[in-house]
């Protein structure tokens, strides 16, 4: 068995005294997993570093198996990752994203996304709103998808301002009023019209509304936590965009 594809490195852990066992996005094929023979050396570590664009070829006798990468690099941007904390609780994050997908099933969207994010994550702004969209792309094919077109009530595209907790649907602002208080907002460059940029109030809700649905379908009934690197990245990200700001936090947890 062989193929090749684009990959991304998501991470390493050791194998052996040289060797490593490689996670990588691919395009085609999803998150895999595979041996790299001297993967702990000199030469190959610069590579196999969390965010760096490469080319594997993947070998095993039985597709079952685990196999072994062959490893080329494409693009290395491993160093300007480690520059803010933007970049590199987000790389983290959208790693620990992607495990919640099963193992080598194929997500070509969400690598496409992951390789436009990874080149924006050093400006706070564009990644805290790049991240919430691969967070609901993530949201979506797991089967938890949110509609925020149309209002659930009247139907209507325009004034949407909330989201339903129990349903994931957007709520125009005249259906919303008298369950104001129970509703999530839905910031405005997730709406339907598109048409404004992400602010640090927008962003702040934004988080929040894709914490509560990663929490309640996802983490939750799997029984595990968000992670730090999710909430060092909206930290992070809000931050930089409020600098007088210290501590972050909600009642749902804007990291939450």
């Amino acid at each position: 068995m062989q193929w090749q594809d684009h990959a991304i490195i998501l991470g390493v852990k050791r194998h052996g005294e040289t060797s490593v066992i490689a996670e990588v996005m691919t395009r085609d094929r999803g998150r895999h997993l595979g041996m790299v023979r001297s993967g702990r050396s000199r030469a190959m570590q610069p590579v196999l570093q969390p965010g760096n664009a490469v080319e594997v070829i993947w070998r095993a006798r039985l597709d079952e198996h685990l196999g072994e990468f062959r490893v080329e690099p494409v693009t290395l941007r491993a160093a300007r990752l480690m520059e803010t904390a933007t970049a590199v609780y987000g790389v983290q994050a959208m790693g620990a994203l992607l495990r919640l997908l099963p193992e080598r099933d194929p997500h070509p969207h969400l690598f496409d996304a992951l390789e436009v994010i990874l080149d924006h994550l050093h400006n706070p702004a564009d990644a805290g709103e790049l991240f919430v969209r691969f967070e609901l792309a993530v949201l979506n094919d797991l089967g938890f998808g949110l509609d925020l077109a149309e209002c659930a009530a009247t139907g209507a595209r325009s004034d949407l301002v909330y989201v339903s907790p129990k349903s994931g649907r957007a709520v125009s602002r005249s259906a919303g009023a008298p369950w104001a208080d129970k509703m999530l907002l839905l910031p405005p460059f997730l709406g339907a019209e598109g048409n404004h940029a992400a602010d640090f109030d927008s962003l702040a809700a934004a988080f929040r509304l894709t914490g509560f649905f990663l929490h309640r379908h996802v983490y939750e009934p799997r029984g595990i936590e968000a992670g730090a690197a999710r909430d060092g990245f909206v930290q992070a990200a809000l931050k930089a965009l409020n600098p007088a700001l210290s501590t972050l936090s909600g009642p749902n947890g804007i990291s939450a």
